[in-house]
């Protein structure tokens, strides 16, 4: 848990979600299916002019609609109660209403023009209901998508995206106060306009689209939010988090590469974090950390090497991984430290991470940091090669402390991790009082790091994934800090889903080389990595060595 005291940002209470359902009418044709749309004043309080599906708050009226709605049994109270939220918003807005006569019969024409579509006049909706003996269809409205607002806007609202087919014999008509030109459109092409400047949306809405984009009919839509055997769930639940790219606003949602950084840097959601990689400044994580990342992007690199700075002028500074040789880089590093740089710690010998340990010492005037880490095994290729001032013990701290500006002890403290793998002289480091992870290239954000025999090895790396998820549960670690990439949240998931990667991987290995028992490394390749573009073989082949070999050494044992 990050110290508040080291937030770099006041703390700032979101607004309060209210409670709001959604629906998503959706009809087959011969192009594929559309989903209805509409446009909201100009004038709304909340996505102006933005095309949007009918939907709003949450009545207590909606509730006591139970009374004359259907229910699947597998349909909670809550679900129910949404259905009915998104059918009244329907039918309030667009016109649709999706339900029937007592006796079976289809809601006509008629029946929808002698009814009172003004919520706020006349007689409430379930009552005009209820008095032309028409059931809500409610156990026809399945969900799709949970949505919260993201934590920066002034208008936050708690709600599910639903799905429905349209009912058959009915047609739209905007309210024309709240919601204007209904239309029928393919998610694709609502998708394609938007992206033209043509039809404006809102980032749940886009992503919405996205995602039902992959789906060819309405039935299909429908079972894929069928219940499974825990029961009915939304395909996925997301409150994104918003920062800034290129000067403009931007969003992510929880599987996605910068959304852990902005969680770090801005948890209340303040719009104030540059998410743009460039190597002339360094960026601020907390008030006791900030990264510089080194000018040597790559396709094995990403944006370039993460050199991290963990410390203040109160406690002077370690560097952790000092990155290449680059004059710039260290010259970069030596002034945001002001010079004060206690100790330089490497994570392992590589060349894009250990070069620069020895420059940034001799910059250093007075007593010189001592360079620490793991000197490499004899196991590490030339270009590979580091050796270790002194030589870190698995469990070690390494402490800063010092007092803040009003006298306060003040102490920030990293534990070593060996954690051999990637490279046999592999380690980590927890900032303990902050719960933050400094994986090197143990894990990185947006790939998976090669791991090289004889250096790199496979059952080394998966037990060293076990060390750090175990570290993390025991220091309340929730974010990584990698070598390559954004900042990483939800660490111990993140270590999980990398572990599963592995296991999933290797499990494609064996099968290929149970399909060609005769083969050799190159033939099982586009077996077992037939979904990595084929430019990235040559890197890929590496860790399929390191697997081949565990797999071997697991089947002689």
């Amino acid at each position: 848990m990050v110290r508040p005291t080291q937030q770099l940002h006041p703390h700032r209470e979101p607004v309060t979600v209210r409670a709001a359902a959604t629906v998503l009418l959706l009809r087959d044709t011969d192009a594929g299916f559309e989903v209805l749309m509409t446009r909201r004043s100009a004038t709304a309080s909340f996505a102006p002019g933005a095309y949007v599906f009918p939907g709003g708050h949450i009545d207590a009226a909606d509730e006591a609609a139970k009374r004359i709605a259907t229910r699947r049994p597998t349909q909670s109270r809550v679900q129910r109660t949404q259905a009915i939220a998104a059918i009244r918003e329907a039918f309030e807005e667009l016109g649709v209403l999706l339900a029937h006569h007592a006796d079976g019969r289809p809601v006509s024409a008629e029946d929808i023009a002698a009814m009172d579509r003004d919520d706020t006049a006349g007689t409430a909706f379930a009552d005009q209901c209820a008095a032309r003996g028409l059931v809500l269809d409610s156990d026809r409205v399945f969900t799709f998508a949970h949505w919260i607002t993201d934590r920066d806007l002034p208008k936050r609202f708690d709600v599910p995206f639903l799905v429905a087919r349209m009912p058959e014999g009915q047609e739209p008509s905007a309210d024309e106060s709240e919601q204007f030109e209904p239309c029928w459109v393919r998610p694709a092409d609502a998708l394609a306009r938007h992206d033209a400047g043509s039809f404006f949306m809102i980032f749940p809405t886009v992503r919405t689209l996205q995602r039902m984009a992959a789906y060819t009919t309405v039935d299909s839509v429908l079972a894929a939010c069928a219940p499974g055997g825990a029961g009915e769930a939304p395909l996925w639940t997301s409150c994104p988090r918003g920062g800034l790219l290129k000067g403009a606003d931007v969003r992510y949602m929880e599987h996605e590469s910068p959304f852990g950084e902005l969680a770090l840097v801005c948890p209340d959601g303040q719009m104030l974090h540059a998410l743009d990689w460039q190597s002339e400044q360094p960026v601020p994580l907390l008030k006791n950390v900030m990264r510089l990342t080194a000018p040597n992007p790559s396709a094995m690199t990403g944006p370039g090497t993460n050199s991290y700075i963990v410390g203040d002028a109160a406690t002077g500074y370690i560097v952790i991984d000092p990155g290449p040789n680059d004059f710039d880089h260290i010259g970069r590093l030596w002034r945001a430290t002001h010079g004060d740089i206690r100790m330089i710690v490497c994570t392992h010998s590589h060349a894009d991470h250990s070069p620069g340990a020895a420059p940034l010492q001799a910059l250093c005037k007075g007593a010189k940091p001592p360079i620490l880490g793991l000197s490499s095994a004899p196991t590490a290729r030339s270009s590979a090669r580091f050796t270790a001032e002194r030589e870190l013990q698995d469990g070690e701290r390494l402490v800063l402390s010092g007092t803040d500006a009003e006298g306060h002890p003040l102490t920030h403290t990293l534990r070593v991790i060996h954690t051999p793998g990637h490279a046999a002289n592999h380690l980590c480091l927890v900032l303990e009082e902050d719960g933050l992870l400094f994986s090197g290239d143990h894990i990185l954000n947006g790939s998976t790091t090669v791991v090289d025999p004889p250096d790199g090895d496979m059952t080394a790396y998966l037990g060293s994934l076990d060390a750090l998820d175990a570290a993390c549960e025991a220091g309340h670690v929730e974010f990584i800090l990698p070598a390559h990439g954004y900042v990483i949240g939800f660490a111990r998931t993140a270590i999980g889903m990398l572990k599963a990667h592995r296991l999933k991987r290797e499990a494609k290995i064996a099968a290929a080389m149970r399909k060609l028992p005769d083969g050799t490394p190159e033939q099982w390749l586009p077996l077992a990595y037939d979904d990595v573009p084929e430019r990235m073989w040559p890197v890929a082949a590496r860790s399929l060595a390191a697997h081949v070999a565990r797999i071997r050494q697991l089947t002689a044992t």
